[in-house]
Order: C-alpha cells, then sequence, then structure tokens
C-alpha cells in the first residue's frame, strides 16, 4: 500500500472508536507531512502477536488518578480553610494557582479534541481501489484536492460506499452531538484530565480483550491517549503543583512552630504529584518509542524516588529563602529561569511542529529546569546531568546558607534542623538518581556496557540502522566494477577513498530478554518527516494530522502496519545493498 497525506484532510472509513478514520486539515506543519502504507499480497496477517496491556499498567494509571485527585482535593480544602479563617491574600494565592492552571490545561485538551473529532467540511466518501496482487498488492493514496483514498493511474477501482440512510445519518449526528456535549461538559469541570485516563483504561482493556486487529488497534490508541494525558499533567503539575509546593512550604517556615496538618497534607499531595508525573512521562515516552527499550516499574519507582527528594530539598531551599528575602527570591527565580530557558534553547531542541509551539515548549522546559533534571537533549547525558546538579546543590547551599545567616545560631536549634533536612534530601535523591542510573536503566548499567535500545528478543542480530533508514522498497543497486574496488578514480572521486563494505559482521546481543519486538515483514507506512531523536516524541504523537491518518490506514490494513520516517542518514544505499544481496 502506499498512502500520503500532503498536511492537510486525509478521510478513510470509521474505525471502532467512530472517529479514527478521520482526519482534519490546518497548518503548522514543519515541512511536509505524509504517510505512506506499502506492502504486499504476502503481508496480510504478519506481525506477530501485539503488545499486552497488563494488570500494573492498569493499577499505574488508578494510582496516577489517586495522585491526580488526591492534590487537587487538598489545594481547595486549603483554600477554603484559608478564606475561613479570614485570610484573604493566602486564599486567593492558593486558589489562583489551582484555578489558573487548571484552566489552560482544560483549553488545551479541548483543543485537541475538536481537532480529534472535528469531520474536514463536505468531504465526500472514500472510494477504495486496489492494485492488482500480481504486480505487488495493494495500494491506498489520500491526496488533500480529493479527501479520498486512490491508487496509481491504471489500478481497478472499488465501487463507492453506498450513502447511508436517513435514519442512520440522523443517529449519526444525534450520537456526535451527544459528544460534544458530554465533552464540553466534562472540560467545563475541569475533568479533561480524568477523562483521558478513563479513556486510557477503557482502550488498554479492549486491547486486551479484543481481536488481533482491533487487539492493536486499540494499542495504538491507547499510548495516544497515554501521550496526551502525560503531557498534559506535565504542564499542569509545573504551573500548580511547583508553586503550590513553595507557597505553603514559605507560610510554614514563616510561622514558625508546628505545622498545621492541612498545609502539610497540600505540600505533601503537591511534591507526590510532581515526582510521580515526572516518572510517567519518561516512561510513557519510552514505551511510545520502538527504538527505545521501554522503561520498567523498578525503574519508573526509583525514578519518583529520586524526583521525590531533590525536588523536596528545592522546594525547602526556596521556602525558607522566601520566607526571610521576598524580593531576591523573586529576582533570583526570574534570573534561573532565563538562564535556563537560554540553555535549553541554544541545545536546539526539536520537540514541536512549529517554531512558536517549540519556544513555548522551551520555557515550560526553563520552568521544570528551576526545580529538576529534565532530559531535552539526544545523547549521552551525565555531563550535561552532572553540570545541572551541581549548580542546584550550589544554588540550594547559597539560598539555606542566607537563610541561617539570619536566624539566631545559639538558641534557634530548629533552623540547623531545616538545614540538615534540605541536604539530607538532596543526597538521598542523588543516591535514587545512582540506583536507577546503575541497576534500572533501560539500557544497562552507567558504567557497565550499555545495549542498544532496539535490540528485539527473537532475533540475535544487531540492532542495525535506526527505524528511519528506510526510505523505499529494496531495489537492485549497479554492480561495483573493478576500478573501484582498487581505489582507482571514478566518478570524480580520489582514489583510495575507502569504500563501505558490503558484508558487515555485526556484533552479538546479550541474552537478557527484551519486552520488544521489532517486525520487518507486512504493511509499512512511510511518513515523509524526518524521524525527532529521543528524548522527543515522534511526529505522530504530536500531529494530531498524522495521527489520524495513521489511525485509519492502520484500522483498513488487514495486518497492523509498521512506520518508518524518511531517513536523514548516509547509510540507506548500503541498508539496501545489504537487502538485496
Amino acid at each position: 500500500m502506499a498512502a500520503k497525506s500532503d498536511g492537510a484532510a486525509a478521510a478513510a472509513g470509521q474505525g471502532p472508536e467512530g472517529a479514527a478514520g478521520e482526519a482534519r486539515g490546518g497548518a503548522g506543519g514543519r515541512g511536509e507531512a505524509a504517510a505512506a502504507a506499502a506492502g504486499g499480497p504476502a503481508a496480510a496477517g504478519s506481525g506477530g502477536p501485539a503488545p499486552r496491556y497488563e494488570l500494573r499498567d492498569c493499577c499505574w494509571v488508578l494510582c496516577a488518578l489517586l495522585v491526580f485527585f488526591s492534590d487537587g482535593a487538598t489545594d481547595l480544602w486549603l483554600a477554603a480553610s484559608y478564606y475561613l479563617q479570614g485570610q484573604r491574600t493566602y486564599f486567593g494565592l492558593t486558589l489562583l494557582f489551582v484555578l489558573l492552571p487548571s484552566l489552560v490545561v482544560q483549553l488545551l485538551s479541548f483543543r485537541w479534541f475538536v481537532y480529534d473529532y472535528t469531520e474536514p467540511a463536505a468531504s465526500p466518501g472514500p472510494a477504495v481501489s486496489t492494485k492488482d496482487s500480481s504486480i505487488g498488492g495493494s495500494a491506498i493514496a489520500t491526496k488533500d484536492s480529493a479527501v479520498a483514498f486512490r491508487t496509481k493511474e491504471g489500478s481497478p477501482e472499488l465501487g463507492p460506499r453506498p450513502a447511508p440512510s436517513s435514519a442512520s445519518a440522523y443517529r449519526r449526528r444525534c450520537c456526535r452531538l451527544c459528544v460534544w456535549l458530554l465533552q464540553t461538559l466534562v472540560h467545563l469541570l475541569q475533568l479533561g484530565q480524568v477523562w483521558r485516563y478513563l479513556r486510557t483504561l477503557y482502550l488498554g482493556l479492549q486491547s486486551r480483550w479484543r481481536g488481533e486487529q482491533l487487539q492493536r488497534h486499540f494499542y495504538w490508541q491507547m499510548l495516544f491517549e497515554s501521550a496526551d494525558v502525560s503531557m498534559l499533567r506535565l504542564l499542569e503539575t509545573f504551573l500548580r503543583s511547583a508553586p503550590q509546593l513553595v507557597l505553603q512550604l514559605s507560610l510554614m517556615v514563616h510561622r514558625g512552630g508546628e505545622p498545621d496538618l492541612l498545609p502539610a497534607l497540600s505540600t505533601s499531595a503537591s511534591l507526590v504529584s510532581l515526582a510521580w508525573t515526572l516518572a510517567s512521562y519518561q516512561k510513557v515516552l519510552r514505551d511510545s518509542r520502538d527504538d527505545k527499550r521501554p522503561l520498567s516499574y523498578k525503574g519508573a519507582v526509583a525514578q519518583v524516588l529520586w524526583h521525590l527528594f531533590t525536588i523536596a530539598a528545592r522546594g525547602l531551599a526556596f521556602a525558607l529563602f522566601a520566607s526571610v528575602y521576598k524580593l531576591y527570591f523573586g529576582i533570583f527565580i526570574v534570573a534561573h529561569w532565563c538562564i535556563m530557558t537560554f540553555w535549553v534553547i541554544q541545545g536546539e531542541t526539536d520537540f514541536c511542529m512549529s517554531k512558536w509551539e517549540e519556544i513555548i515548549y522551551n520555557m515550560v522546559v526553563g520552568v521544570i529546569y528551576i526545580f529538576c533534571w529534565f532530559n531535552v537533549k539526544e545523547g549521552r547525558s551525565r555531563r550535561r546531568m552532572t553540570l545541572y546538579y551541581c549548580i542546584v546543590l550550589l544554588e540550594n547551599a547559597a539560598l539555606t546558607g542566607f537563610w541561617y545567616s539570619s536566624r539566631n545560631f545559639a538558641t534557634d536549634f530548629r533552623s540547623l534542623i531545616l538545614v540538615c533536612v534540605v541536604a539530607s534530601s538532596f543526597a538521598l535523591g542523588i543516591f535514587f538518581m545512582c540506583v536507577y542510573y546503575c541497576l534500572l536503566h533501560p539500557n544497562g548499567p552507567m558504567l557497565g556496557p550499555q545495549t542498544p535500545g532496539c535490540i528485539f528478543r527473537e532475533a540475535r542480530g544487531s540492532c542495525g540502522p535506526p527505524p528511519d533508514a528506510i526510505t523505499s522498497p529494496p531495489r537492485s543497486l549497479p554492480r561495483t566494477t573493478g576500478a573501484e574496488r582498487d581505489g582507482a578514480s571514478v566518478g570524480g572521486e580520489r582514489a583510495g577513498t575507502p569504500t563501505p563494505p558490503v558484508f558487515q559482521v555485526r556484533p552479538g546481543l546479550p541474552a537478557a530478554p527484551v519486552a520488544r519486538t521489532v517486525r520487518t515483514e507486512g504493511p509499512v507506512i512511510r511518513i515523509d518527516l524526518p524521524r525527532k531523536k529521543y528524548p522527543a516524541w515522534d511526529a505522530h504523537f504530536i500531529d494530531r494530522r498524522l495521527r489520524k491518518t495513521i489511525l485509519a490506514l492502520e484500522y483498513s490494513s488487514p495486518a497492523t502496519p509498521r512506520l518508518q520516517y524518511r531517513s536523514m542518514g548516509t547509510s540507506q544505499e548500503l541498508l539496501e545493498y545489504e537487502t538485496t544481496v
């Protein structure tokens, strides 16, 4: 099959969710977004077993819901307590840090829903045509102008689908109206993320109970929904929980004495929410990429503890300094955010599909860097992470030292305890970070030999070039002449220029089992975009037009297709020659 979406609408048959086969148009793509599915008659039914949605995946989502509700409930309860006590300033600040981030996230979530569920205006029913199997299998193509599936010239065409009856069309309109009303009500009640968590559970359970083809379809949709809710939660927690944590800690330090139960609960819930969201984001990101090993739940728990203690030390140091030097604390936060945002921008991140979205993303990452480490660049991050934590250690020591210098050293033993809490919490966080990288990292121990992330379970060969290296079906290449083999000047090239070997001895793989299987047969969806490098999301998780087109092709294909991105490397010809040989 071959399919292409030129950046706008692409219509397909309805999937089980009603809108899986629709696509929308719109601006904002960085380059031409195109998808193509390729395969032959032998591709039907291939692909092996689909990933299984397990009980622990369901428990992880339920725990995420519990963290979400506990964080929001304690903040609202604390705001109501401040109001009843007549502390209107604290009430206003607490409520502001709850409502404003929630409104921003709900608007973004509803915007995504509109993109996913809106039908292209005046789009005709899709016409499906096939190519003769003796020529090479079926072909499906989508073009902007016709908003329909077509094939190459000369292939026989099937007749269009019969028009739906008036009764079925009326029922369809009523169902769509009910969905719109339900989604509007859910987002007005600030429950968009709850709905997405529940939908993730539903799609995961459906992928476990349905047949193989629908099982894969539901699993893909579950991954998409998990990616959406993890992005929304990451944005909300650092706009709501992080400021709330510093505010409530500052108020408790300023008052002195024994802390009240309700502010302590709110602070603990905000801290757990920050740590949990970071670990969940990293897990979903790794699970979404087939070129990376998935993050185990042991590794995710280690990440939760790592971020929990480092953010606790960071927040307490902020609170101690802000309780005495409010103006200087504001200057410090703004300066730190500007420096970190500039650091992220000069790293030339490639997370979003447009320039302005990338700028906004870099600003949000700058906010995250105020509190904790967040990897945004491909490659070994040891040096960058070591530099970051050295800066954080110096800042925590300076902030805590300035606060401690304003206390009475002789009589205030409680101040010394708080300083020790900051130091010990940071040390515990670094300890759990070392545990994660030395024992639980998906690629293996940090100090030992690391295995690549694209190793698969069944074959014992190397992972080879990345999945984006194949851009066209294998073809025969011109034979190499004797002069070229001897290093003579051929085609303007200097004599003695080394030529890449045709046959390579690939290193063996460790015997450790891996929970990811890479298929080399079956239909392929080729995307005319270079693949974003980890730790960025793949384009089909960010570009919702591309996502809808992929879901349509995946549902209409008899076998689940693979995804391949456009190659930007130089190993294309070598790989194709190896395949042909």
